[in-house]
């Protein structure tokens, strides 16, 4: 935001927070492209890596769980097939 503002020079800014200047052109070239993208209706987005991991570790938690519910469904069904 500071970029934007145009307060500080990009050098500045990024020795500031110790990044490279191509670095900071390539994200604000993302970020410019998203709001694009955000201003003209298009409302997906990527998700990040960390966001696909923490996905990831979701969905093998929820397998687990129904596969689990799988298993216990299957022994009460067997034990009522029994006392019938």
């Amino acid at each position: 935001m500071e970029a934007l503002l145009a307060e500080t020079s990009i050098a500045e800014l990024c020795r500031k927070y110790s990044i490279n200047q191509s670095q900071f052109y390539k994200w604000n070239k993302e970020f410019l492209e998203a709001g694009k993208k955000r201003l003209s209706g298009d409302v997906t987005r990527e998700a990040t890596s960390s966001e696909v991991t923490e996905l990831k570790k979701e969905n093998a938690r929820l397998k687990e769980m129904v596969a689990d519910l799988v298993l216990r469904y299957d022994i009460v069904k067997k034990s009522l097939d029994m006392l019938d």
